[in-house]
C-alpha cells in the first residue's frame, strides 16, 4: 500500500501512525464490530476521503451492514429503520467529529453521553478521530484510493 511507503520517508510519522493504528478499537462490549464499522464509514464519508471510504467500507456486509444501510451513510441515514437508536446517534456523532468547522450541539452531546458509557463515548470519539487523522494525512499527501472494493 502507498501510505506506508510514503510515511517511510519520515520515520517518526510512520512510527506514530503505526502505534495509533495498532491500538485502534476492534470490539469492546457493546461497541461491537458492526458499530465500529458504521462509525468508520460515517466518518470517512463526512471527511470526504475517497481512500478512507474505500478502505473503511470494504466488506461491510461481513459486519451485518446491509446495502441500504451502507448507502444511507452517504446522506440521509435517519430514515433507515434497521439502525438502532444507538447506531443513529453514533453515526451522527461521527459526522460531527468529521465536520468542518467542528460544532457540537449540546443536545446531541448530552444525548450521546446519556446513551453511551464513558468508555464507549471515548471509543466512539477516538474511532472517528482516527479516521479523520488518516483522511487529512492521506488527502494531504494526494494518495488515491487503494482499490479495496475492487
Amino acid at each position: 500500500m502507498l501510505p506506508p511507503r510514503i510515511l517511510s520517508w519520515y520515520p517518526k510519522a510512520a512510527i506514530g501512525a503505526g502505534v495509533m493504528e495498532a491500538l485502534v478499537a476492534h470490539e469492546d462490549g457493546r461497541m461491537d464490530r458492526r458499530m465500529l464499522k458504521l462509525i468508520r464509514m460515517a466518518a470517512s464519508y463526512a471527511a470526504a476521503c475517497p481512500f478512507c471510504v474505500d478502505m473503511n467500507s470494504y466488506e461491510y456486509r461481513k459486519y451485518g451492514i446491509t446495502d441500504e444501510e451502507a448507502e444511507s451513510l452517504r446522506g440521509d441515514f435517519e430514515k433507515v429503520a434497521t439502525f438502532s437508536e444507538r447506531e443513529r446517534l453514533a453515526i451522527a456523532y461521527a459526522r460531527l467529529i468529521s465536520g468542518t468547522p467542528l460544532k457540537f450541539p449540546s443536545a446531541i452531546v448530552e444525548k450521546a453521553k446519556a446513551s453511551f458509557t464513558e468508555r464507549e463515548f471515548v471509543i466512539l470519539a477516538s474511532t472517528a478521530a482516527q479516521v479523520n487523522f488518516w483522511a487529512r494525512l492521506i488527502q494531504g499527501l494526494g494518495i488515491p484510493p487503494a482499490g479495496f472494493g475492487e
